[in-house]
């Protein structure tokens, strides 16, 4: 599990194609530092497993690989990278830390291309102070956006600001800009995006929900006397049933 808040701005820098599917090589000294082999690294929101051997790690290089099987490459834009791509990363979540964005799988539901920037007010020196940007937004997973609710977007956890039908809004602080790949995002580019997994979770127990048969009351209820709940036993102590 990841929390969204992007750990440091990475960079490609290779990537074999290996049949189907890809090993890509990536730098980033942060995330790099003290990961071992199997640990999970998200790249663009996507969860991907550190694969260099105890050997490889321990030269002191600040990169690190990751398989991409041919199921990621199409449900995601990580086939669109190239070396040189800068790559928002985050390493997994530590049990007990501090959840600074929101539950976070890194499995992305959908990709999503930027359509919009609209620049907010600028502060005295003429900088941003923040900045809309707006989103497509695939049918498959419209429904689980609300306004005010939670997204991740190439692997940054966002609140939504507006929520349409085919499309979303972001507001982005100078930091987020700053510090991730959405700073620097072109028109048109793509971007992985994944829902809210509580969202799924409650639209999947909705679909599945079933009212058991309740009895029905013989007598009236009196709230005095919790033995009269309906299918409670009434026999006393004496064996009698009132």
């Amino acid at each position: 599990m990841f929390t969204g808040i992007i750990e440091e701005l990475g960079e490609v820098v290779s990537i074999e194609e290996i049949g189907d599917s890809s090993r890509i090589r990536l730098r980033g000294p942060v995330v790099r530092d003290g990961a071992r082999h199997g640990d999970s690294i998200a790249v663009n929101g996507v969860c991907l497993t550190v694969v260099d051997s105890p050997e490889q790690l321990a030269a002191e290089t600040g990169e690190f690989s990751a398989d991409v099987m041919a199921e990621t490459l199409h449900r995601s834009s990580l086939g669109e990278l190239k070396p040189g791509s800068p790559v928002n990363l985050e390493r997994a979540m530590a049990l007990g830390a501090r959840l600074g964005g929101h539950l976070v799988q890194g499995h992305v539901d959908a990709t999503g291309r930027l359509l919009s920037r609209e620049p907010g007010e600028r502060d005295a020196d003429g900088n941003l102070r923040w900045e809309v940007l707006r989103f497509s937004l695939p049918e498959s997973i419209s429904r689980y956006l609300v306004e005010k609710g939670s997204i991740t977007v190439d692997g940054v956890s966002l609140t939504v600001v507006e929520a349409a039908r085919d499309s979303f809004t972001v507001s982005l602080i100078p930091a987020t800009l700053a510090l991730t790949t959405l700073g620097a995002k072109a028109l048109g580019e793509s971007v992985n995006l994944e829902v809210d997994v509580l969202a799924k979770y409650v639209e999947r127990l909705l679909e599945s929900r079933t009212l058991p048969d309740l009895p029905h009351p013989q007598h009236p209820y009196d709230p005095k006397n919790p033995q009269d709940l309906p299918g409670t036993d009434r026999t006393t102590t004496t064996g009698e049933t009132k």
